[in-house]
């Protein structure tokens, strides 16, 4: 088994950015203003995961957020490299606000994350967008409040792409919402796969796994503030512990996690299908807290360009994973991820994929058409078919899976749902939302003191992408 080097931040040096953090704090406070900051988030949960620290560092320096950028004093981009459609839409935020930054030239501009952490992007905002102040990638976010200190004092542009394995970093403050009954935990960072589409090993760096006491200490400490529900992050969270010795496996982890006391669920993603085990399963349908919702990323249902994505599993061992859970969990739910136009795909290999949708009939998927990646082995594959054919496959594959997910909502019509509601519906400010175990998505009638409690909701009408309750009285 590979094993990397675990590189930690030391505590000497996260007591010398918390005292960056004191002295900008000092700093606005002696000018008797009240900062606006301004954190827009692009990506995924583990992005999010890292705005969350972000916006701590800032809280910490006398920042409060705002929802414009026009108007703060920091606006800070935390960037996605996934797919094409997230650059171009990083680089339009920036050009828009040029004209803001050339009238406002004390306001901090800030990219960070993983658009930034390859080498070709980095070059372009530093040769075109001038008018970004600080230039930083995944590796060294702790390091904001120093880089902002050496803006202040100096006025001079900081470009600082660290290319490294990647850190472990503890002890940097967290701000998360406080209403919010759910929060997210990182359980370890990177990825050491290498499916030949993806651009994340080399933004993110290799696995490394926190420590088992700091997860737990910081999962306590959520529960203690009142959160119901912890979801647990990773690259792919069943290589936790692998890449040292002394650490747990991740259904052993998942067993700790679920052992305390409060925590009602707990979710977990991503999973890779080839690291998923049976003591994984058995976990999640003996401990009752283990949300029996699976996301299971598939890509393709196709064993060529599976194996040409080097996913290094097959269909049946896919489908085989899927059987058993529903052995173990009958009522188990499964969502995933897929790839449509992946450049070697045929419309063979396309109609194997939708095989697998109308089998393992997914509550939801998390469907893209390719996006080519600089760097990356696919990137130099010839296409088998035309932009044509692969957006009309991609239609069909979303009408496919709308049914599939219209006829499985059916189940839940007159049951009754223990759902962790989530917020004020962005549809209907008179509606929340909420999550049942499985994830699903329900709106219903109700006060907004109800966000971060789980209540029990029947439901009344299904649809493919949420559902509709009503509040059962105590």
């Amino acid at each position: 088994m590979e094993r990397v080097n675990r590189k930690t931040v030391g505590e000497d040096e996260i007591r010398r950015q918390k005292e960056y953090m004191a002295q900008i704090a000092s700093m606005w406070e002696e000018m008797g203003k009240a900062p606006l900051c301004y954190v827009e988030t692009l990506g995924c949960q583990q992005n999010e995961n890292d705005s969350q620290r972000i916006l701590g560092m800032l809280r910490e320096m006398g920042y409060q957020s705002t929802t414009e950028p026009i108007g703060a004093d920091i606006i800070i981009f935390n960037t996605c490299a996934v797919r094409e459609n997230a650059e171009k839409k990083m680089f339009g935020r920036l050009g828009t606000l040029k004209p803001y930054k050339e009238e406002h030239p004390d306001v901090l501009i800030v990219v960070c994350g993983c658009m930034s952490q390859q080498e070709h992007i980095a070059k372009r905002i530093s040769e075109t967008y001038r008018q970004v102040d600080i230039l930083m990638g995944t590796h060294n976010t702790y390091r904001l409040p120093e880089y902002m200190a050496d803006v202040f004092e100096h006025r001079q542009n900081i470009r600082d792409i660290e290319n490294t394995d990647g850190y472990i970093v503890e002890g940097l403050p967290v701000c998360r919402d406080p209403k919010s009954g759910s929060a997210w935990v990182s359980i370890m960072y990177g990825c050491n796969n290498f499916c030949s589409y993806c651009v994340v090993p080399y933004v993110r760096g290799r696995e490394r796994s926190r420590e088992v006491e700091e997860i737990l200490s910081e999962c306590r400490s959520l529960v203690a503030s009142g959160v119901k529900e912890i979801t647990l992050l990773g690259q792919n969270v069943n290589s936790y512990g692998n890449d040292r010795d002394g650490l747990p496996s991740f259904p052993e982890l998942l067993r700790l996690v679920s052992d305390i006391e409060g925590l009602e669920r707990i979710r977990f993603m991503s999973s890779h299908p080839k690291d998923i085990s049976d003591e994984l399963l058995d976990v999640m349908a003996e401990r009752p807290n283990i949300c029996r919702s699976l996301h299971l990323p598939v890509q393709s249902g196709s064993d060529r360009v599976l194996k040409e994505m080097n996913r290094r599993y097959t269909k049946e061992a896919y489908l085989a994973i899927i059987r058993k859970a529903r052995e173990k969990m009958p009522n188990i739910a499964f969502t995933t991820d897929i790839i449509v136009g992946f450049p070697t795909e045929t419309n063979e290999d396309f109609a194997e994929t939708l095989d697998l949708l109308k089998t393992v009939r997914y509550d939801m998927i998390f469907s893209f058409i390719y996006s080519k990646r600089e760097g990356t082995p696919a990137a130099n594959m010839p296409f088998a078919l035309s932009k044509e054919e692969i957006q009309k496959n991609f239609e069909a594959m979303l009408k496919v899976q709308e049914q599939i997910s219209e006829e499985n909502s059916k189940r839940f019509l007159g049951t009754v749902q223990k759902v962790l509601v989530e917020s004020v519906s962005k549809q209907n400010d008179k509606r929340l939302s909420a999550r049942t175990e499985s994830n699903k998505l329900v709106n219903f009638e109700g006060d907004d003191s109800l966000i971060g409690q789980m209540i029990d909701v029947k439901i009344t009408k299904t649809g493919p992408w949420h559902l509709t309750g009503e509040q059962i009285a105590e």
